[in-house]
């Protein structure tokens, strides 16, 4: 048996092992099953996407949470397609 040695982020490590054992795996057991499904599939077994989520991103977020702050406030504005368009494009 092989012996692989990783280096990973002290947090990240803490909450796939606490994951991992909820489910009933070591770390070790969860690493070799995904090596396993790579050979198996021949590629990376889930889909990777760019870390920028198209709705709540840095530039958007905050127009969100106001959005939300005013809506609990009972604040509603109403805008017609023409003006939310012209919103995104500003």
């Amino acid at each position: 048996m092989a012996q692989v040695s990783i280096r990973i982020d002290e947090q990240l490590k803490t909450q796939a092992e606490a994951f991992f054992k909820n489910v009933g795996l070591s770390m070790s057991t969860a690493m070799s099953l995904f090596l396993r499904q790579c050979v198996n599939q021949r590629r990376i077994p889930f889909e990777i996407v760019d870390a920028i989520d198209p709705v709540y991103n840095p530039v958007d977020l905050p127009r969100i949470k106001q959005s939300i702050e005013q809506g609990k406030r009972g604040e509603v504005i109403v805008k017609t397609p023409d003006e939310l368009e012209a919103m995104t494009n500003a």
